[in-house]
Parts: structure tokens; C-alpha cells; sequence
């Protein structure tokens, strides 16, 4: 069956052309925004849901595990339907599951209804994310492929932290369930502009299958992976993790063993053997954790360390993706006259100064002190997300693209669950003290990523024949 398999299409697709492309770069950015968004939009919720469910704080916590949980599960999969049936058909299906799964949420009245909802709008969410960038790369041509991806960048980078500012203005006006009701329109209007806009793969390979064993060994380690993570950062009994983790290393090994030798596998060896492209998996997934943990201290470091209260705090750190709005664009356009290599690692050096100057601020410290020093951690995170997301992207052949997308929303959900969980082992560990060593642990992730992409320089991409797929 191997040996049947081809690549065919137009191998010298470039992008789309006015007025179509600015209706499927809307599309494109608006389903991205809602599934990233939704990772957090309710965590400033969780009390009143509980509340209002008759449910306890811990268990309200599922509310947010199951919708990451399940994007885990299923980015890779999702990512090689996208290479075996188009991205297009991929994403317009998963903007319908997300609007139906979001539909559900505001209409849950108990908590089983609710997680099964937000599972619904995890496959949703999954299914968007694994071939997001895969679009940017067929959507844009290649001579402005840069500005493309840091404009990505900028949505995924506001809508990671604007979640709870959004559920907060949300709030002041209405009930929980509009957070996921304030979805439903947004995605129909979306759905119809994917459907009419978006390209079709131009390449595709002929004679390959989708395997369902990989599909549910994926599931299963990354399942294991995050429970692991999660269990271990929620108080579970440590012999429980213990098996957890026992489990993921057997049926890790087993996945990996099952995916070396394939000639497309889900769990992309074929591209990390690419030494650019592991190094900016590499640095995607050390960056993303400094930024989860600098964002969950920062709250704490404002509201219990410096007596801010929750508004302050909300209009203080819009500093840091109010930056990235300005900055990852120019990053983007930076691209062809820079090596991403230095931008990265320029733009991840600023931001370990900035998480550095947070975790020793003092006290007594004004509005002015902790917003351009958020500023800098915006800034230098902004430089390096772009160039990062362009060189993993186009290191990657045409007809693995997809693989190649969903690689990169999956180093940036670890990294992020990872950040997040260290933060709750500093609490553990430091107690009120806690926020300051985040920052600094956060400086110090910070500061590994700048190295490791540095470390590109030297690393030439493929031949340009290979990257066409010819």
C-alpha cells in the first residue's frame, strides 16, 4: 500500500488574491479566536457556576480540564484528516461542533450536561486548531506568508489572555451561560464565510489511509500526559499518579515504537527529524510555558502581594496583549530580512528581563512600574511568536502541512498545562510567596527558549525541492 501512495496537485499553489483572501483571513481568525478564547473565557466563572449547580470548587475545575483535556486528545488526529480530506472540510465541520457544543453550554443545567457540552466543544475547538495555520499557509502567497502568521500570532495571543477580562465585562451585564451563548452567533456567521472562502488542499497524497490504532493511541498518551499533569497539580493521592504515569510511559512507548517507521505518521517523526523543526517545537513549548505561568502569578502577584483589586488588576495586565497587537505584526513582516532564529531569541531575551523585573517588584511599586514591564514581556513575546510559528510552518512539505499545524497547536497547549501546573506546585511549595518564584521560574523557561532559538541559526531549512513536495 505504501508503494501506491503519490503526491498530486498543484505543487506551485500561491495563496489566495483580493477580495477572497480577506474573507477567509476573517473566517480563519475568527474560529481561531472563539476555540482559543474558550480555554479560559469561564475560569472567572467557576465560582458562580458552582454556585448555581449545587457543585463543589474542585469539581467546577472539570468544567475547564474536560475542554483541554479533549483538545489533547485529538489535535493530531485531527490535523492528519485535514492532509487526508482538506483543511477547509476539517475546520468548516469543526466551527459547526464548536457552535453546537457552545449551544449546549449555555443551555446545561447540571454539571454532567455541562462537561459533556464542553467535550463537545473541545472536538470543535481541536478540529479548528490542528489545521489553523495550515490555512494561513494556503491562504496567504509565500512573499507574504510572514505578515499572515504574525497577524495569527496576535490572535492567539490576545485571546489566550483575554479571556478573563471578556468574561468579566460579560458578567457585569448577564449570566454565565452567555459566555458560551456570545459563541453562537459569531460561529454561524463564521461557518458560512469558511464554507464560501476557504481553498481546498491543492495537494494531496494518493493511496493513503487514516488509521484509527494511531488515532487511539494518541488519545490515550496525551490523555495520560495531561491527567498526569493535572492530577499532580490538583492534590491527587501521589500512588494514583504514580499508576498514571506508569500507564503513560507504557502506552507512550508503545505509540512512539508504532509511529517511527511510517511513512506519514501522526506523531510527526518524519518532521522532527527536521532539526529546525524540532528546535521550534522545542522553544514553542519552553516559551508557552514562561507565558502560562507569568500569566497565572501575575493575578496573584497584583490582587495579594501589591493590594490591587480584581478591576485594577484586569485593566493593569491588558499592557501585555495590548503590545503584541503592534508588535507581532511588525515581527511578521520582519521575517524575510531577519533570521527567525534572532528574532525569537532577541524577542525571548526581552521578555525574560520583563518577567525578571516583575518578580522582584516592590511593593510600593505605581500603575506606570508593573505596566511597561508587562509591556516588555508582551513585546518580547510578540517577537519571537511569529518568526517561531513561520519557520516550523514552512519547514514543513505542502502535503504535511497539517501535521505540521497541529505539531504546533500541540507544543503550545503542553506548554501552556505545564505552565499552569508549575504555578500550582510554586503555591505548594512557597506558599504566598508563591507568585514572585513563578515569575522568576518563568524568566528562566524564558530565558531556555531564547537559547534554543538561537540555536536555529545554524540549522539550514530542507531543500527548497523537499518543502514543494517534488
Amino acid at each position: 500500500m505504501e508503494q501506491q501512495e503519490k503526491l498530486i496537485g498543484n505543487l506551485e499553489w500561491d495563496g489566495l488574491h483580493k477580495p477572497r483572501i480577506y474573507y477567509a483571513i476573517a473566517a480563519t481568525f475568527c474560529g481561531l479566536f472563539l476555540s482559543v478564547l474558550d480555554g479560559t473565557i469561564c475560569n472567572v466563572a467557576l465560582p458562580s457556576i458552582a454556585s448555581e449547580l449545587n457543585i463543589s470548587s474542585a469539581d467546577s475545575i472539570w468544567i475547564v480540564n474536560a475542554f483541554q483535556l479533549i483538545i489533547m486528545m485529538t489535535l493530531l488526529p485531527f490535523a492528519s484528516l485535514g492532509e487526508l480530506f482538506g483543511y477547509k472540510h476539517v475546520y468548516v465541520i469543526g466551527v459547526s461542533v464548536f457552535t453546537l457544543g457552545s449551544f449546549f453550554c449555555a443551555l446545561a443545567h447540571t454539571l454532567p450536561l455541562l462537561i459533556g457540552a464542553r467535550v463537545v466543544q473541545g472536538v470543535g475547538a481541536a478540529m479548528i486548531m490542528s489545521v489553523n495555520t495550515s490555512l494561513i499557509k494556503l491562504i496567504y502567497p509565500k512573499k507574504y506568508l510572514g505578515r499572515g502568521v504574525g497577524l495569527n500570532a496576535t490572535v492567539v495571543a490576545l485571546a489566550s489572555v483575554a479571556g478573563p477580562t471578556l468574561a468579566a465585562a460579560i458578567l457585569s451585564v448577564a449570566s454565565w451561560p452567555w459566555l458560551f451563548a456570545i459563541n453562537v452567533p459569531v460561529g454561524i456567521l463564521t461557518f458560512f464565510m469558511a464554507r464560501k472562502y476557504m481553498p481546498d488542499n491543492p495537494t494531496r497524497v494518493v493511496g493513503r489511509k487514516f488509521n484509527w490504532h494511531e488515532a487511539l493511541l494518541n488519545a490515550a498518551t496525551f490523555g495520560l500526559f495531561i491527567g498526569c499533569i493535572e492530577a499532580f497539580s490538583h492534590h491527587v493521592a501521589g500512588w494514583e499518579v504514580l499508576i498514571g504515569l506508569v500507564l503513560f510511559l507504557l502506552v507512550g512507548t508503545l505509540y512512539v515504537k508504532n509511529q517511527r517507521n511510517k511513512p506519514y505518521p501522526m506523531l510527526p517523526f518524519d518532521l522532527l527529524r527536521i532539526p529546525v523543526f524540532t528546535m521550534s517545537v522545542i522553544t514553542s513549548i519552553l516559551s508557552f510555558t514562561a507565558q502560562m505561568s507569568a500569566m497565572v502569578a501575575i493575578p496573584f502577584l497584583l490582587v495579594h502581594s501589591l493590594g490591587y483589586n480584581a478591576v485594577e488588576t484586569g485593566v493593569i495586565m491588558t499592557a501585555w496583549p495590548l503590545v503584541i497587537v503592534f508588535v507581532a505584526p511588525i515581527a511578521g513582516m520582519l521575517i524575510s530580512k531577519v533570521h527567525p532564529g534572532i528574532l525569537g531569541g532577541v524577542g525571548l531575551s526581552v521578555m525574560s528581563a520583563g518577567c525578571f523585573l516583575l518578580a522582584f517588584v516592590s511593593s510600593d511599586s505605581t500603575y506606570l512600574d508593573l505596566v511597561w514591564r508587562l509591556m516588555l514581556c508582551g513585546m518580547g513575546f510578540g517577537f519571537f511568536q511569529s518568526p517561531n510559528n513561520h519557520i516550523l510552518l514552512s519547514s514543513a512539505p505542502p502535503h504535511r502541512a497539517g501535521s505540521a499545524s497541529g505539531m504546533l497547536a500541540t507544543a503550545r497547549l503542553v506548554g501552556q498545562t505545564t505552565g499552569a501546573a508549575l504555578v500550582a506546585l510554586m503555591f505548594d511549595l512557597f506558599g504566598n510567596g508563591a507568585p514572585h518564584k513563578a515569575m522568576i521560574l518563568a524568566g528562566i523557561f524564558t530565558i531556555c527558549g531564547a537559547i534554543s532559538s538561537f540555536t536555529r541559526i545554524g540549522l539550514s531549512k530542507p531543500h527548497e525541492s523537499f518543502v514543494q513536495g517534488k
